[in-house]
C-alpha cells in the first residue's frame, strides 16, 4: 500500500528542509574558513575555473569527435589536454587540504553533510526508496495513527497468553479461556499476514480487560512496520469527530480531511465500541462508516464488550447484519488482566 499524494508530498518537503539547511551549514563553514585562509578563495576560483574547462572540452569531444592525422601522429605520443586538466584540479585540490590541515581543519569540512549519506537526503538510491524513507513512512503514518507513544510496545511477541484460564470454558463453543485467547492470537497474526490479498475485517469481543484493544494494537503495529496506513479511535472520540464534522463544528477542510482518513485508510480500528453515549445520531454514523468501507473494500476492526444482541438494541439490526456477514469474529474470555496482574495469578 503506498502514500497518499499529501502524505509522500509531506515527506518530500522534510528532504527539501534537509538538503537547504546542509547548503546553509555548507555556506557557513566556507565563510568561516574563508575568514582565516583567504589563500583558499584563489585556489577555489582555480578548480573552478579549471572544472569549467574540463567540462567544456568532455562535451566537444562528444559532439566532435578528436581526429587525429596518420601522418602526423604516427609514431608519436598525442597530449591527453583533459588528463592534465584532471591533474591540475586533482593537484589544486590536494593544496587546498593540506590549508585546511594545517589550520587545524577535518578534511571533509567542506564538504555537504547529509542526515542520510546513502540517498544525500534525496530519499532515492536511483530508482528505489532509501531505508531512511521508509523510516519515514513508518513514522508518518504512526503519528497519523492516533496511537500513542507507548504503544508501539504493545506487539504479538509481548502478548501473553499466561492469564487465560485452562478451568474456564465458554457455554457457547466449549473452549477454553487459554484456547479461545491462542485462537485469537493465531487469528490477528494470519489477518496481518494476509491482509494485502485479503480485505477482511474482525470483531473482538469479551468483558473489559481481556486483551482486546492490546491485540488492536498489534495488528496497528504490524501493519504500520509496513507502510499500511493505520487510523485508530476509541468509539467515543470517534463519534464526537464525526459530530463536529456533521453539525459544522469544523471547517470543510477539515472535515474532508476527516472523511478522507476514516473512510480510506487502509485500517480502520474502532475500540471500545459500546462506550459513547449512543442516539440515533451515533447509530446511524456507524452503519454509514461500516457499510461505505465495506463498498470500498478496506478493512476495519471493532472491539467492544457488548454481544450481537446488544449491539442490536443499541445501534439496530442492519448494523448487526453488516458485522455478521463481512466480519471475522473473535471473542475473549477470563477474568480482566489487569487485576490479576495487580493482586497476583
Amino acid at each position: 500500500m503506498g502514500l497518499t499524494n499529501s502524505q509522500y508530498d509531506e515527506i518530500m518537503r522534510d528532504y527539501q528542509r534537509r538538503q537547504n539547511r546542509a547548503r546553509r551549514e555548507l555556506s557557513e563553514r566556507e565563510q568561516e574558513v574563508r575568514g582565516r585562509i583567504p589563500a583558499l578563495a584563489d585556489l577555489d576560483a582555480q578548480i573552478a575555473a579549471a572544472g569549467v574547462a574540463c567540462a567544456r572540452m568532455m562535451l566537444a569531444q562528444v559532439e566532435t569527435p578528436l581526429r587525429q592525422s596518420s601522418a602526423d601522429t604516427i609514431g608519436k605520443t598525442v597530449p591527453d589536454p583533459l588528463h592534465a586538466l584532471r591533474e591540475r584540479i586533482s593537484n589544486l585540490s590536494a593544496q587546498k587540504a593540506q590549508l585546511l590541515k594545517e589550520a587545524g581543519y577535518p578534511e571533509d569540512y567542506l564538504k555537504m553533510r547529509y542526515d542520510c549519506p546513502d540517498c544525500q537526503d534525496t530519499g532515492y538510491i536511483g530508482q528505489a526508496k532509501c531505508h531512511c524513507f521508509q523510516r519515514a513512512e513508518i513514522d508518518l503514518l504512526y503519528t497519523q495513527s492516533n496511537l500513542r507513544e507507548h504503544y508501539k510496545e504493545e506487539t504479538f511477541p509481548a502478548f501473553s497468553l499466561r492469564y487465560y484460564a485452562d478451568d474456564l470454558n465458554d457455554p457457547a463453543t466449549g473452549l477454553t479461556a487459554a484456547q479461545m485467547a491462542s485462537h485469537a492470537l493465531e487469528e490477528c497474526r494470519r489477518f496481518v499476514q494476509e491482509f494485502d490479498e485479503n480485505a477482511g475485517n474482525l470483531f473482538l469481543s469479551g468483558s473489559t480487560g481481556l486483551g482486546k484493544t492490546f491485540l488492536s494494537h498489534c495488528i496497528a503495529n504490524a501493519l504500520l512496520e509496513t507502510t499500511h496506513s493505520v487510523i485508530y479511535f476509541s468509539s467515543y472520540d470517534l463519534f464526537e469527530l464525526l459530530a463536529d464534522s456533521s453539525f459544522r463544528r469544523t471547517g470543510e477542510e477539515e472535515a474532508g480531511e476527516l472523511e478522507r482518513h476514516i473512510f480510506e485508510c487502509d485500517l480502520l480500528i474502532i475500540d471500545d465500541l459500546g462506550t459513547e453515549q449512543t442516539n440515533s445520531f451515533v447509530a446511524s454514523q456507524l452503519f454509514h462508516v461500516l457499510n461505505e468501507r465495506i463498498l470500498r473494500q478496506k478493512s476495519t476492526l471493532i472491539s467492544t464488550n457488548l454481544s450481537l444482541g446488544q449491539m442490536a438494541d443499541r445501534y439496530s439490526e442492519r448494523v448487526v447484519s453488516r458485522i455478521t456477514g463481512s466480519y471475522q469474529m473473535l471473542k475473549l474470555i477470563g477474568e480482566d488482566i489487569r487485576i490479576q496482574k495487580k493482586y497476583g495469578d
